[in-house]
């Protein structure tokens, strides 16, 4: 997906591991977004289906997103987003390039439920976290991504949102 140059800049929803389950709270936090990216193990079609009320949705299939709804998501997604190319995959340990050679400036993961955000090699690393039920004693969380915005001179700004359980 290609979208085309804003002069103000993106915002974009990042949520992971929503295992069926889609918090109002995430919903408010995505208001006004101009896309959003799920990185797998959504677990029921309905969660992209409200997704979509909200922005439009690309979506990679996760370990858990079984059966004939999950056919048309793909295992790896690359998005761009004005001069910022995304890589999209649910495991991060299954991911088979190396993205700064391959050219990409993000990499959006999920699977281990913990958020993440790290730079290696020029390349912004976002794990999400999980948004779904609480596993363990792992922080309920989603992100948003923002690209392109003046405040930051044109570079990728990501930050954790952390919900209440």
């Amino acid at each position: 997906m290609r979208t085309e140059q804003k002069k103000s800049g993106y915002r974009i929803g990042v949520i992971s591991d929503t295992h069926g389950l889609l918090r109002s709270a995430v919903t408010e936090a995505f208001q006004g977004v101009d896309l959003i990216l799920h990185a797998g193990d959504i677990d029921r079609p309905r969660i992209l289906k409200a997704l979509k009320e909200i922005a439009p949705v690309k979506a990679v299939r996760g370990n858990m997103d079984r059966g004939e709804w999950t056919a048309p998501l793909p295992v790896t997604e690359v998005v761009e987003i004005g001069d910022i190319s995304v890589y999209m995959i649910h495991n991060i340990h299954e991911m088979d390039l190396d993205p700064s050679g391959a050219g990409f400036q993000v990499v959006i993961f999920g699977h281990s439920h913990q958020p993440k955000i790290e730079e290696k090699s020029g390349v912004l690393f976002l794990n999400p976290g999980s948004a779904g039920p609480r596993r363990f004693d792992y922080p309920i969380t989603a992100a948003v991504l923002e690209i392109g915005n003046s405040s930051f001179d044109g570079k990728v700004n990501p930050r954790i949102i952390e919900f209440p359980p």
